[in-house]
């Protein structure tokens, strides 16, 4: 039996699929679940997406593309940032990835060495941390405030680098799990913080577009130089054909790309080409933000109720993020109660902050609206009697 390698050794489990790995078994063996575990939007991809990809299967061709990505997409996303935010960004500095992962992946390699200290968000997304550790990197805690709407502020990533030096920084807006919005006055200032201390930037906006009464900026309206990660799985409904992209420094693009072409060849073609038809599905896309929106008012008035009031902002994305020290300081516990007794599956805390999150639960409000009322009476049965 082959030895286990150091790097996979220090990868921590991913909780979220763990409960989901639990909440499948519970479905198979018959017992109904309201699944509130993963981020992964419950409506199908648009028509225009489902179309394209039919076209090309009807065709029979299904090739390589350039490691960097179909011309044609490369162009539509940055038109993209053209009409969305006002900026003009060169398609040459596109690079289309094999979902947001391998994009935080291209990123790492790309501008850190072995044994960097890369600033993120705590609580924040799981996988930045074990992507870190996987390629030897370190990722140091930013933590973040209720003062500050557990936002990452410049004095904070100040404070970091005084602790120990960073080589780089990784924000998210809309972030998970909280769905904080950075606003652009306070992006500007992270930018601009970043920039005075030498560190690179990389922001990661997979959930632009699905925002509630909160503007959101891409990080490129305040440097031109940052990294930017992106994708079709969110706001597109595109979870599982894993496409999405980055826009990377000019001086940036030739080494992505070779680590692309080495470690993917390409993103999926049969991808590319529903991704480009994703821009013509504005209409119905928003249609199913709008239903985010009244899951979010759902939960929100019903949380405080249930004991569950103590929430961060949820700006964004499509997460309610719990404090629930009033119930428990096991939330992992917590949450396997909660599968088991109420059948209603969401994640414990500690995916996401492995200092603080032993009390809180992240609930994804991706489903449908009849899904979030359910989880709300199972839960008000379960925890109020």
């Amino acid at each position: 039996m082959p030895e286990i390698s150091r790097r996979a050794a220090a990868v921590a489990p991913f909780l979220a699929m763990d409960v989901m790995a639990a909440a499948a078994a519970r479905d198979r063996a018959g017992a109904a679940t309201v699944h509130m575990e993963v981020g992964q939007p419950s409506a199908p991809a648009p028509r225009p997406v489902i179309e394209a990809a039919r076209a090309v299967l009807e065709s029979g061709r299904v090739p390589y593309t350039e490691a960097l990505g179909m011309h044609a997409l490369r162009e539509r996303i940055a038109q993209h940032y053209r009409e969305t935010y006002g900026v003009a960004v060169e398609s040459e500095r596109v690079v289309v990835t094999t979902g947001s992962s391998a994009g935080f992946i291209l990123a790492f390699l790309s501008l850190f060495d072995a044994g960097a200290r890369v600033a993120v968000p705590q609580p924040g997304y799981p996988a930045y941390r074990s992507i870190l550790s996987a390629l030897d990197l370190v990722p140091a805690p930013m933590v973040l405030r209720d003062e500050a709407r557990y936002a990452p502020t410049a004095a904070a990533l100040r404070a970091t680098h005084a602790a120990a030096p960073l080589a780089g920084v990784l924000v998210m807006s809309p972030a998970n799990p909280s769905g904080t919005v950075i606003v652009p006055e306070r992006l500007g200032e992270l930018c601009a913080a970043a920039r005075g201390l030498g560190l690179p930037f990389v922001s990661d906006e997979i959930y632009h577009g699905l925002s509630y009464g909160v503007p959101t900026a891409t990080a490129l309206q305040f440097d031109p130089d940052a990294v930017v990660i992106n994708s079709f799985s969110k706001y597109y409904c595109m979870t599982g054909w894993r496409i999405g992209w980055m826009v990377v420094p000019a001086g940036l693009v030739r080494a992505v790309e070779r680590l692309a072409q080495n470690l993917y060849i390409s993103a999926p073609y049969l991808s590319q080409v529903a991704a480009l038809a994703a821009f013509d599905a504005r209409e119905e896309l928003d249609a199913v933000r709008d239903g985010y929106a009244r899951n979010r008012a759902i939960l929100l008035d019903a949380f405080p109720g249930l004991g569950l009031g103590r929430t961060h902002p949820a700006d964004g994305a499509f997460y309610l993020y719990a404090d629930v020290a009033n119930l428990t300081n096991d939330a992992t516990a917590f949450c396997r109660r909660m599968l088991d007794e109420a059948g209603v599956a969401a994640t414990p805390g500690l995916d996401f902050d492995p200092a603080e999150g032993a009390h809180h639960v992240r609930f994804s409000f991706a489903g449908s609206e009849a899904e979030c009322r359910e989880a709300v009476t199972r839960l008000k049965g379960w925890l109020t009697g």
